[in-house]
């Protein structure tokens, strides 16, 4: 069974659970803020799950489980789950993300999968700040596997527990945690940030360290975050600001993530 992340300073969840710092309450505002401006365009953000139920039951009746429709669909299965109980409403990307599921025969699942994304999204959490055993309850796996996995004890790990890190990792990979240890121990074993990797899935895949040029022969290390801002700004993707810069994709992420919002138009 798998565990929701708790909430985080910055996340309207943690607004709604009582905590009224400033980086919550701007949050919850910024929620509603764009709740209202959605309603107020008849954009709603939920419809009546009729067509979402249907769809569900379809897919069950051909022979497929919970998991693997919240796995296609990209949910957790307990939102699979509540629309099989009748559930009245769901989000619109919700409906969105189920009806797209064609129906058909189940797809295959094999019961065990190469160890390598697992291990490498283990690793980049911990270097990025989020030890084993906050990342274990998380999870909902047990610490000393979580180490085997990370440690590359493992050539194979269970395709449910693969897909399970993957779920968690797209989430706290944009979160730091605040472990000043754990980020130490991964810089001293040579683990890698989730920024480091092309495809973190492919075994043969290579990180981007420090030590080697981003992109090859001729390619910027370092851009400017107001200018990569204002290109964004403009609608550029970051593909398209890389080639401009002549820079790698990911300087243009890293840069992006060092501009503050409103820095661009005062610029």
């Amino acid at each position: 069974m798998t565990t929701k992340s708790a909430p985080q300073h910055g996340e309207r969840r943690c607004y709604l659970r009582g905590c009224r710092q400033p980086e919550c309450e701007q949050a919850n505002y910024r929620y509603m803020s764009r709740l209202r401006l959605d309603n107020a365009r008849g954009h709603h953000r939920r419809i009546a799950s009729t067509q979402a139920i249907a769809h569900v039951e379809r897919l069950v009746a051909n022979g497929w489980s919970q998991t693997q429709i919240a796995n296609a669909a990209g949910l957790g299965q307990r939102t699979i789950g509540q629309l099989l109980q009748g559930r009245a409403y769901v989000y619109v990307g919700t409906a969105q993300s189920i009806l797209a599921i064609h129906v058909g025969p189940p797809p295959y699942t094999p019961r065990n999968v190469d160890a390598t994304g697992s291990r490498r999204r283990i690793q980049a959490l911990v270097a990025i700040g989020w030890p084993l055993n906050q990342l274990a309850p998380r999870l909902g796996l047990n610490v000393f596997a979580l180490g085997h996995i990370a440690n590359g004890d493992l050539q194979q790990v269970r395709a449910t527990t693969a897909a399970l890190i993957s779920r968690h990792y797209r989430h706290l990979s944009r979160t730091p945690g605040e472990d000043v240890r754990a980020r130490k121990m991964a810089q001293k074993r040579g683990w890698h940030g989730p920024l480091a990797w092309d495809d973190i899935d492919d075994p043969a895949a290579q990180p981007e360290t420090g030590e080697r040029r981003e992109g090859g022969p001729g390619r910027r290390e370092k851009v400017d975050a107001l200018e990569v801002a204002r290109l964004t700004a403009a609608g550029r993707t970051a593909e398209q600001i890389a080639r401009e810069l002549r820079c790698h994709k990911r300087t243009v992420v890293r840069a992006r993530g060092r501009v503050q919002p409103g820095m661009a138009a005062a610029a």
